[in-house]
């Protein structure tokens, strides 16, 4: 299959095109305008490979999108290219919103054009994969799951823009009948994630013997993914999902934010102990809440699993361990080229009062 894979230097996007040309099933073209969050670094085991191809390409850009999908010929598209941090839509909502939904919507437009003109065999096998978050169906309270029929109720900037092209893809399905699936999921972690996420961002703090700060009560829940289990999922719904559905993808897995950081530091304190002998636990601190933090997030994947016979491999301890390993093994390497002065780990998203 040959695929495009929008945003295919970021974290999912990577663990896709990896995982995608392990199989030996696909050829692949890997658009990705190298933002603050891309690094070519992540894909530096793929990218000798005679079946990928890379353009730095901004999926606003319209003419370098339709020149792509005119010299590539593609089978599918993978739409991952998004600006995803909660924390920096506070800070600046205008960029999510022009790649979010200008770009998604460019994505459509090219590939309905696209589509249309491909001969009857190639026409009917083209899909149009859109990757979105389980942040656009808004909170949930102590109990219940989100599912598939959800209503949406997103409630920050981020999740506002990722909402507004879930509803695009929708549309240009039913009015336009271009072949659509659409994943939602939840909290990914594992190697190559950019350092300003929770996991990473806690992983380098806690390693150096840092302060660890922890929104609020750190009572906030979230259902934790392996980028590799996700990776998996968003191939076979690529493959074999029913044209016009929607498949949640969740770990099972729910942990606060305070139970997450604290695996962290147990990790870390088994595997490097810090000089002093003081444990990690104790270099949490508690700070004023992010605005409009959603309280709890949790995804049922019955629909992914029992009709595509998807599952994950990894559960929150065994995905942990890994991730943590790889983040040591990567401090002078991977993660000191990402840190190149863009951003310094510092904290985002915090509503300044006049």
């Amino acid at each position: 299959m040959k695929l495009i894979v929008t945003g295919g230097a970021g974290f999912i996007g990577s663990a896709v095109i990896r995982t995608a040309l392990e199989s030996g099933q696909y050829q692949i073209l890997n658009l990705d305008k190298l933002t603050y969050a891309g690094n070519r670094d992540s894909l530096s085991t793929v990218s000798g490979s005679d079946n990928y191809f890379f353009r730095k390409v901004d999926i606003c850009d319209r003419d370098a999108v339709a020149g792509a999908f005119s010299d590539f010929q593609p089978d599918a598209i993978m739409h991952l290219a998004a600006e995803s941090h909660v924390d920096r839509s506070i800070d600046g909502p205008g960029q999510f919103i022009q790649t979010n939904i200008v770009g998604t919507f460019n994505l459509l437009e090219i590939a309905k054009r696209y589509w249309s003109e491909l001969p009857k065999e190639r026409k009917d096998r083209f899909r149009f994969h859109h990757v979105s978050t389980d942040e656009v169906y808004g909170s949930l309270g102590d109990q219940g799951l989100f599912c598939e029929d959800t209503a949406y109720q997103p409630n920050s900037p981020y999740s506002a823009s990722k909402a507004s092209s879930d509803h695009l893809v929708r549309a240009w399905h039913h009015t336009y009948g271009l072949p659509v699936v659409t994943t939602n999921c939840s909290n990914n972690y594992g190697p190559y994630q950019f350092p300003e996420k929770l996991i990473p961002l806690v992983t380098l703090n806690a390693l150096d013997g840092k302060p660890l700060p922890v929104y609020g009560k750190g009572d906030n829940i979230r259902d934790w993914l392996y980028v590799d289990d996700h990776a998996r999922a968003l191939l076979t719904v690529l493959e074999r999902g029913h044209l016009g559905e929607v498949y949640n993808v969740g770990g099972r897995n729910e942990r606060t934010n305070l139970e997450v950081v604290y695996s962290i530091c147990d990790c870390l304190d088994q595997m490097v102990p810090l000089p002093s002998g003081k444990m990690r636990r104790e270099l949490v601190t508690f700070v004023k809440d992010r605005p409009g933090h959603d309280k709890r997030y949790a995804i049922d994947a019955s629909k992914l699993e029992n009709e595509l016979g998807w599952r994950a491999s990894d559960n929150f301890d065994t995905g942990i361990r890994k991730t943590v390993a790889w983040y040591l093994e990567q401090k002078g390497s991977w993660c000191a080229r990402v840190l190149d002065g863009s951003y310094r780990m510092e904290r985002l998203g915090v509503i300044h009062e006049s």
